[in-house]
This record gives structure tokens, sequence and C-alpha cells, in this order.
């Protein structure tokens, strides 16, 4: 999460935007951002939950269509990247500090 973190910050130039993020606190987003964070929240945690109203709260948000579909398929790109580095074992690179490369390294047959 902590890199994820700093690649937003550095890419948007906004430190509170990554720390509204990592927090939850979405309101401070404004109505787009905090509709945005709460569908990739929706689409995380329980995709099966995913509804017409998640989606049509994204339009009442200002997204058009290919924003929605945009923000779907980068959440789950993200979901399925990071589901398969962690059930790989994958570690953080080395130019990451040492406190955020956990060891997860796993043998494999």
């Amino acid at each position: 999460m902590v890199h994820h973190s700093e690649a937003l910050t550095r890419e948007s130039g906004d430190a509170s935007l990554a720390e509204a993020v990592a927090s939850g606190r979405f309101d401070a987003l404004g109505p787009r951002g905090a509709a945005m964070c709460e569908y990739a929240v929706t689409l995380t945690r329980d995709p099966g939950g995913t509804t017409r109203a998640d989606l049509d709260g994204l339009r009442e948000a200002g997204l058009g269509a290919r924003e929605v579909i945009d923000l779907n398929q980068v959440v789950a790109y993200f979901n399925y990247v990071n589901r398969v580095a962690q059930g790989l074992g994958v570690t953080l690179e080395d130019r990451w500090p040492d406190e955020l490369r956990a060891e997860h390294r796993y043998d494999l047959p």
C-alpha cells in the first residue's frame, strides 16, 4: 500500500490525495473523487456486490461511460496484479526501503 501511495503522490504531485485515499477519508476528494474511491472499495472487497446504483453514482458524480470503464479496468487490474504478487511471494524491488520490503519469497517446487 505504501508504495502505491508514493507512486500516486509522485504522479499527481498532491500528497493529500494519497493520504485521503489511504486513510479512507474520501470526502476530502470532492464528490467525483469520493465516488470513484467508493466504487474502487466495493469492487475490491465485494465485486459481486457491485450494483447498478454504484454505476449510477459514478455517472451522477460526472463520470462518462468511458471513464467508468477505465475506472473499472484500473481497479480490477491493480487487484489482479496485487493478488498475483502476494500469492507468489513477490517482494518489492531493491530501490524500496527495507522497512517496506517484507520478505515473502516462496520456494516453488
